[in-house]
């Protein structure tokens, strides 16, 4: 059994990275040509740990699901990526920009890793700078800064809407300079389908090439894995449709701990769903909670009528509009957290206040900015998001308010890693959102960019070559291994079992019902009585998939529907450890929100005494409950306090 040891390292908050860099162990340039790595992802995580290795001298193998690591999920992003560089002279710090991220996440992070965050946060941006990312620019040509979510200052640094996509160009850039020199590999079109362990060490992985259908052995002396998050556990998220748990769930079940499963971020400025039909949800960016107002009718009469189509929202007198972000939380108003965000935009449309045809949506308004700085101002800002909503919507948001409503998002759980990002499998790390991440139990908006990168450029690196220096006299792993074997076998008969599976039920049958079942239980709110029973009828879900589900087609070749079901199949067995987790943890904390654990005004009640810990999940086999480990939380450099965003 492994044990939890977050080896954080010695000295002040924030002496530790210094002291961890000065005293690493080394690779000389000429042992590095010896040492292999395989990067599986090619998201901002991925590509800038393939590229910074590569650079650094490791022979390293990168894996991209798609056709182009250009495709990868890390280019939705929109809104930004935080950096302490106060240059808008607003108080910023790294001590603050520390502070705002434990907070946000709700006391529920560990304190070193998010301080070192802050700390390499600022190198990001003269990475990124230095790449050519065109960030925005005010008029004198300084780089430009907006808020976000969570914070009273300004530190968010853009590129328009399209923030994710600029960086990735930046770090596809880095990437490709290592393709071409050698030190990188890259392989499109695979799918990584397991983990090879030889004698205790990640020493490879087995994928299937999605184009010919062909299972390949691949093996390094280390394993990095940067495959984002377990969001389309839910069916319906932001998620792009490829995005999938699948990788974590497989080190999950070869001995990788999995760290927070349960907390989950609903997004609050998501385009709301509009029919049965729908694959996944368009994700409008919180940047434009910096100038737009949100708002319901204060009379249900109002609502009514807008609901059946006979009152339009420009019709509503402005005293009869309910700013209720504003009126609840008077200091940081449409900029509160996004877990904050989410639960309050459900209460009004719960409480009967919600607009659009089916109830469940907030607007979204401009009308005040607009007027205030000037229609092309907006533009300027907001263009091309302002254009993707007209598309997807058909309505002008210059003219009318935007309809918005929470939905799935991110992932703060994940696979358990300690200071260095190694999983409790030595040799395996996990980047960006496939870790359980620097976030806690709620993400502050712009910081996925900012942790991607963080990990990819500046920690992975270091980490990896310390773990590496005593690799040197391993020769090349070689792929004919009994274990490579072991696992190949294992994977074919799982991929057979689906084939002849000759069921009456499509794929994305059960992963709708699952969908369903984890929004209605595992989402926005949670309750004692709603997870067990999600449990029990996940449970059974999975029983029928694997009795009556239909995969048509072959090994052979493109086959989509295999891809599916081999991800439905994972997200079967993670939503019950979802669902579990939850029940266990009886309290409400960021976006984490047990029914039974909230004040009056319905915000959440922490259990500190009892639950200020990090879950950790040992997989202990099919049909068997998982063992949890905690990781206590220890904070000696903030107080620890019940978030407040009414006031300063």
């Amino acid at each position: 059994m492994a044990t939890l040891n977050s080896k954080i390292p010695e000295g002040t908050l924030a002496e530790k990275w210094t002291n961890f860099k000065a005293h690493q162990n080394l690779v000389n340039p000429a042992n590095k040509r010896k040492l292999e790595v395989i990067v599986v992802g090619t998201g901002l995580a991925g590509a800038a740990a393939a590229a910074s290795l590569g650079e650094l001298g490791f022979k390293v193998k990168n894996f991209c699901i798609q056709d182009s690591p250009r495709r990868a999920h890390s280019i939705a992003a929109q809104g930004g990526i935080n950096a302490a560089k106060n240059y808008p002279n607003d108080g910023d710090s790294i001590y603050r920009l520390f502070y705002d991220t434990i907070k946000g996440g709700d006391y529920r992070a560990r304190e070193a890793n998010v301080y070192r965050l802050a700390e390499v946060s600022n190198n990001i941006i003269d990475q990124c700078v230095a790449q050519g990312v065109p960030f925005a620019r005010e008029y004198g040509g300084l780089l430009d800064n907006r808020s976000f979510g969570g914070a009273l200052v300004s530190r968010t640094f853009y590129a328009r809407g399209q923030t994710g996509q600029q960086l990735l160009l930046g770090a596809y850039s880095a990437l490709s300079k290592e393709i071409a020199k050698g030190s990188v590999q890259m392989f499109v079109r695979r799918e990584m389908l397991d983990l090879v362990i030889v004698d205790g060490r990640a020493r490879g992985i087995i994928t299937r090439n999605t184009v010919t259908g062909e299972i390949e052995r691949f093996a390094a002396h280390a394993v990095v894995i940067a495959t984002g998050g377990y969001g389309n556990v839910f069916f319906l998220s932001t998620n792009a449709m490829n995005s999938n748990g699948s990788v974590v769930w497989q080190c999950y079940k070869r001995g990788a701990y999995f760290g927070n499963p349960c907390m989950v971020q609903i997004h609050p400025t998501c385009i709301p769903v509009h029919g049965d039909y729908q694959s996944k949800l368009t994700l409008m960016s919180e940047s434009l909670r910096n100038d737009g107002r949100i708002w319901v009718p204060k009379k249900k009469e109002d609502a009514e009528k807008i609901q059946k189509g006979t009152l339009k929202s420009t019709e509503i007198a402005e005293e009869d509009r309910d700013y209720y972000l504003e009126r609840r939380y008077p200091a940081f108003g449409n900029l509160v957290p996004r877990d904050v965000a989410s639960r309050a935009a459900k209460e009004r449309c719960d409480a009967g206040h919600g607009v659009g045809s089916t109830g469940l949506a907030v607007y979204l308004d401009f009308k005040d900015a607009i007027n205030r700085l000037g229609k092309h101002v907006i533009e300027a800002r907001y263009g091309n998001l302002f254009q993707m909503y007209e598309k997807i919507v058909d309505e002008n948001p210059y003219e009318t308010p935007m309809m918005i409503y929470p939905a799935i998002h991110y992932t703060m759980g994940g696979i358990w890693v300690d200071y260095e990002l190694q999983t409790t499998i030595p040799g395996l790390y996990a980047a960006g959102e496939a870790n359980f991440s620097d976030h806690g139990a709620n993400r502050l908006g712009a910081s996925a960019l900012m942790q991607g990168l963080a990990d990819g450029y500046f920690v992975i690196p270091y980490t990896v070559q310390h773990y590496l220096a005593d690799q040197i006299n391993v020769p090349f792993i070689k792929t004919d291994l009994p274990e490579f074997e072991q696992v190949e076998k294992e994977v074919r008969e799982k991929l057979e079992r689906l084939l002849k599976n000759n069921g009456s039920k499509t794929v994305d049958t059960f992963h709708k019902k699952l969908g369903l079942l984890m929004w209605d239980h595992v989402g926005m709110a949670r309750n004692k009585e709603g997870l067990q029973k999600a449990v029990e009828e996940i449970r059974a879900l999975r029983a029928e998939f694997w009795k009556d589900v239909k995969v048509p087609g072959t090994m052979h070749g493109v086959n989509v529907e295999l891809e599916k079901a081999t991800r439905v199949a994972d997200f079967l067995e993670l939503g019950e450890l979802m669902a579990l987790d939850a029940l266990n943890r009886e309290e409400s904390c960021g976006g984490h929100f047990r029914d039974e654990f909230q004040t009056e005004e319905g915000e959440a009640i922490r259990n500190d005494k009892d639950f200020m810990f990090v879950s950790a999940w040992e997989y202990k086999g099919p049909d068997k409950e998982p063992v949890q480990h905690k990781e206590p939380l220890n904070y000696e450099y903030i107080e620890v306090k019940t978030r407040n965003y009414k006031e300063a």
